[in-house]
């Protein structure tokens, strides 16, 4: 069987749950995901619940990545040999996806459809939009007979991850007990909150003794080094210096992590490292981590969220809605006692 899921970090995170209840109920059947290159090192990590990974070469409807349309023919040939018994289509509502899904020929498939006169009982479920990301593909599961409850997030961590953390942990300085991480990028522009903000909230914690810690992928190394030099306080910047098995490994260890609304929010609570999460323009009831006491979320109700546009048009309400003193004081309830 094969899942359709061509989503990045965080959204194929939330389907781990789905693809363990997978696995334990199927527990001899090879499980293909049909995703992105950047599941790759997701898929790596996930062997026991995915056996292996084909990449999707993109669809113009479909934001995650460039469309590379002169692949699709060969892609769908390649599918179509292999002759699935069935694919289920995770991949949202299904508006377009399903689509893409028969395209690959399976000989059953099932999954979301976006209206209920759609709907078929034990195959074809109406996208539950009212429920959070994780419990979405499970309540599908559920619906398809299949048994699944379990949400919790998981990442797996192995020796070499830990040793990576622990060498660039040595390198940098830092005690990770006492660390706070700051991660201000996120994919899409208008879902992170202003530097400034981020520099105020590094200003106050600094003062009260505790080190800082600031994350990034491989293309944010300008924006965290912008971020210390306006913070001017000691920071580690491990922007692009680990493998994210090696990040994860730190974050396990931190103290607490201050980020946006993107992928690192669902690492940490993979690894249950206390957050607070800054919700610039997303679907906070979908994404917000499940555990609000571990997880601490803010955000500016808006009319125009979930946001869809890379910058906002209208001057960032949502972000600038949350102040670097609110977040302290999340923070602080969160850490419950400080440094001096």
């Amino acid at each position: 069987m094969a899942v359709f899921r061509a989503l990045n970090l965080g959204d194929l995170l939330c389907s781990i749950p789905a693809f363990r209840a997978l696995r334990r109920a199927l527990p001899d059947t090879m499980i293909t995901l049909i995703g992105l290159e950047s599941a790759i090192p997701i898929v790596e990590r996930f062997q026991s619940y995915i056996d292996e990974l084909v990449l999707f070469p993109g669809d113009p409807s479909f934001p995650e990545q460039p469309a590379r349309m002169e692949r699709m023919p060969k892609f769908l040939d390649r599918l179509r040999d292999r002759k699935f018994d069935l694919i289920l289509q995770m991949h949202g509502s299904g508006a377009r996806s399903n689509q893409i899904v028969q395209c690959m020929n399976p000989r059953r498939w099932a999954g979301f459809v976006p209206d209920d006169g759609q709907q078929e009982p034990g195959r074809l479920m109406t996208w539950p939009d009212d429920l959070p990301e994780i419990h979405r593909y499970l309540a599908l599961l559920s619906y398809l007979g299949l048994p699944a409850s379990e949400d919790a997030l998981e990442f797996p961590l192995n020796d070499d991850d830990r040793s990576e953390a622990d060498a660039a942990a040595i390198q940098a300085g830092v005690d990770l007990d006492r660390t706070i991480f700051i991660h201000p990028g996120a994919r899409m522009a208008s879902r992170r909150w202003p530097l400034e903000s981020f520099a105020g909230v590094m200003q106050g914690l600094a003062k009260q003794g505790w080190q800082l810690a600031v994350t990034g992928g491989p293309d944010e190394d300008e924006l965290t080094a912008d971020l210390i030099q306006r913070a001017c306080v000691p920071a580690a910047n491990f922007s692009g210096k680990t493998s994210l098995g090696g990040l994860v490994a730190l974050l396990q260890r931190g103290r607490m992590i201050i980020c946006n609304d993107t992928g690192v929010s669902h690492l940490a609570a993979a690894v249950r490292l206390p957050s607070i999460v800054i919700a610039s323009g997303s679907d906070v009831a979908r994404w917000a981590p499940l555990d609000t006491r571990l997880h601490r979320v803010l955000h500016v109700p808006m009319p125009c969220r979930p946001c869809s546009y890379f910058e906002c048009p209208i001057g960032h309400p949502c972000a600038l809605g949350v102040s670097a003193d609110q977040v302290m004081e999340q923070a602080q309830a969160q850490l419950g006692t400080t440094y001096e």
